[in-house]
């Protein structure tokens, strides 16, 4: 059991912090927990997993990471912004120590399937820890908390996110000593990270990726926990140095307004798609998590459509259809003609999996509607993707990769000129 500190007498410290930290421009909570992405990325990482373990239980997941279905879904994690940065390092194979161990040992490959099956299927606090308790008395070398970044996707509310930095923010906040690559660390630190969670939960979330964003952003020295005790000058000191923290935040202030770039060029793209297809006379659907971002000073969402057909809302995958970038529908017959996913910097995993989704439901009107949209230069990372396993099926979907530079200088003749698909079908490339 993880015995922690919570600071008695001075909790009002960790409140001020708490809330300087969801002010901070730069915090995990403004550039992580509260980005649009993030949410999009649950289900795809959901059905990636699934993948994992059909592919184990009916034994073709094979005996290497490199271009497995848990590589794709891993690197789909561990690009998501800061505090996932170097979540696949823990399944890269080593092979001189030979870790983790569930590349060579089917059983441990299958044990590894069971849990992930099991989280997947459980919905109770007690089950999930009933399978860990299962896998780790296996004892399987190198397979530690680190899968929790896997179960946090099943569970968010349940199972928070494991890293270095989120473990020493915790230790640094409660004053407890948990120590990396132990399941039992990691469920002691849990019950930790659930104590404070309640706590604060009026100003954290149930979704304990806010609760994890601010242990990691204390972890990594951009802010330093509050002093033990009510000691004036501790207090005074302290609060003195949470008032520089701005001044020692200017060094991340150049990723940080990349990643605000990229937001404002992924809305950009979207814009110049809804206007094409309001020109060529489709009806527009914009994403869902999207719809009331703000470009040229109209909502994005201005003159779509703000609810989708009945044949979509009431098919298996809505959920995941309502989060693509922009949808053209047929005005005639509100069946989906064309699917467009705007990959700036993010994996395209997500993406592929809304499509596939798309695919499925059986609205897709025709074939050649799926683009992926994405800047001139990662054609060839998008050409690499799609030749993963993970992909096998999108082969038959006749996806199209369409450079941002095709569009822009395009768009507007296709407008003006353009009838139906032919225009956007002519300047994308088949993948």
């Amino acid at each position: 059991m993880i015995e922690t500190m919570l600071y008695p007498g001075s909790t009002d410290l960790l409140r001020v912090l708490i809330e300087r930290w969801r002010q901070d421009p730069g915090s995990t909570y403004r550039t992580w927990f509260l980005w649009d992405e993030r949410l999009k990325n649950f289900r795809s990482i959901r059905r990636g997993i699934a993948q994992v373990v059909e592919e184990i239980g009916g034994g073709t997941f094979g005996n290497v990471y490199r271009g497995s279905s848990l590589e794709t879904i891993v690197g789909s994690i561990a690009e998501q912004r800061q505090i996932f940065k170097g979540a696949d390092h823990a399944f890269l194979w080593k092979p001189k120590l030979r870790i983790p161990d569930i590349y060579e040992d089917a059983g441990n490959q299958r044990a590894f399937g069971q849990l992930l099956h099991h989280c997947s299927c459980c919905s109770t606090e007690q089950e999930l820890v009933e399978g860990i308790d299962t896998i780790d008395r296996l004892k399987i070398k190198g397979l530690g908390p680190a899968v929790a970044n896997l179960l946090y996707f099943l569970h968010p509310t349940l199972m928070p996110p494991f890293n270095t930095a989120i473990v020493n923010g915790f230790n640094a906040i409660t004053g407890a000593k948990v120590k990396l690559g132990r399941w039992d660390q990691y469920l002691g630190m849990r019950s930790g990270i659930l104590e404070l969670n309640r706590a604060y939960r009026d100003i954290l979330s149930n979704d304990l990726g806010a609760i994890a964003g601010f242990l990691f952003d204390v972890g990594t020295g951009r802010f330093s926990a509050p002093p033990v005790g009510n000691g004036e000058t501790a207090r005074d000191a302290w609060l003195s140095e949470l008032s520089k923290a701005r001044e020692t935040a200017k060094r991340l202030e150049a990723p940080i307004a990349a990643a605000r770039e990229n937001d404002l060029t992924h809305t950009e793209v979207q814009a110049w798609l809804r206007d094409l297809g309001l020109a060529l006379g489709y009806r527009i659907w914009i994403a869902s998590n999207d719809r009331g971002r703000s470009y040229n000073g109209a909502m994005l969402a201005s003159g779509c459509i703000d609810r989708l057909p009945s044949s979509i809302e009431d098919a298996a995958g809505a959920e995941s259809i309502r989060l693509i970038d922009v949808l053209w529908l047929d005005a005639a017959s509100d069946r989906v003609v064309a699917a467009f996913e705007v990959e700036h910097t993010t994996s395209i995993y997500s993406g592929i999996v809304r499509m596939l989704d798309l695919a499925l439901s059986g609205d897709l009107h025709t074939a050649g509607g799926l683009f992926l949209v994405a800047p001139d230069g990662r054609e060839d990372e998008v050409r690499n993707q799609l030749r993963r396993p993970a992909f096998s099926r999108v082969a038959d979907l006749q996806v199209r990769y369409l450079p941002y530079g095709e569009l822009e200088r395009n768009k507007d003749a296709i407008a003006r000129f353009g009838t139906g698909m032919k225009g956007i079908q002519a300047i994308a490339r088949l993948l």
